[in-house]
């Protein structure tokens, strides 16, 4: 169901990280709707130009700047890019993310580290590089985590130790940043069809299904499910509310590891 109040947004200056598609890109796209201003980060600039496209055939204002959240310097830069076209940021989405199925005596070194640098270390530099440039009071900190944050899955040790380290994180901003008026809370999408984690998790038509019995609603989200509940948490609806989790998965969260269990074992393992 979609969700559209004329201009709620409307000036706000958001940035995304991971925003060149997925569930980052749902979120932009319905923020664009709502009046906000975007600008999209990601690694690969040809995905970020037709996202860019696609928000402005649209009527909306976006930008798009290419970086990596593993380099510091890079992020700094990009928020600088930012404040020169835009201005200050009002939203900021940490969604950059990475992952794949792996047992913990398959998985390389380098495997692990790879996903806990996109998603933990990204989280931190896109934050830290953002301080400056976030609007003091009023700015609003939006991290995509996931239930791996504190329900153990097999074949998942990275993406667990990952996101639980973001959640904290962004608890932590919520307890230093929110004297200056900026608030951080975290959601965690369940399985979301159409998204690169859902065609790596869930691979093949039986692994969805698995999925899917193991939803308590019966079906997958849609980028448009945690859009809705990413507009209410960023908007000034929300302005009590801190340091908090948000689920928006269907209540498969409920259901502990068996939510993916069956689709893990089916993927194809990577290192």
């Amino acid at each position: 169901m979609s969700v559209f109040i004329p201009d709620l947004l409307a000036g706000k200056t958001t940035f995304v990280t991971g925003g060149s598609s997925g569930i980052c890109l749902a979120i932009a796209e319905r923020f664009a709707a709502h009046g906000a201003r975007l600008m999209l980060l990601g690694r690969k600039q040809e995905k970020l130009d037709a996202a860019v496209a696609g928000i402005r055939a649209a009527g909306g204002t976006a930008e798009s700047v290419s970086a990596d959240v593993r380099d510091y310097a890079a992020m700094e830069a990009a928020f600088a890019r930012c404040a020169e076209l835009l201005g200050p940021v009002d939203i900021l989405i940490c969604g950059a993310a990475g992952n794949f199925p792996a047992p913990v005596n398959g998985m390389s070194a380098n495997g692990f580290k790879a996903v806990v640098d996109i998603d933990l270390l990204g989280t931190f530099n896109t934050c830290r590089a953002a301080y400056p440039h976030l609007r003091k009071p009023g700015a609003s900190v939006l991290s995509i985590s996931a239930n791996h944050a504190h329900q153990p899955y097999a074949f998942q040790s990275h993406v667990c130790a990952a996101k639980a380290g973001v959640d904290l994180l962004t608890k932590t901003l919520a307890l230093e940043w929110g004297p200056d008026g900026i608030r951080a809370n975290i959601i965690y999408p369940g399985p979301i069809d159409g998204t690169e984690g859902m065609r790596r998790l869930a691979p093949s038509e039986e692994a969805r299904r698995a999925v899917i019995a193991n939803t308590p609603v019966g079906r997958l989200g849609t980028g448009e499910d945690v859009a809705n509940l990413a507009l209410f948490l960023a908007s000034e609806a929300a302005s009590y509310i801190t340091g908090s989790v948000f689920a928006c998965d269907g209540g498969s969260g409920l259901m502990g590891a068996r939510s993916f269990q069956a689709a893990f074992e089916q993927a194809p393992k990577e290192r």
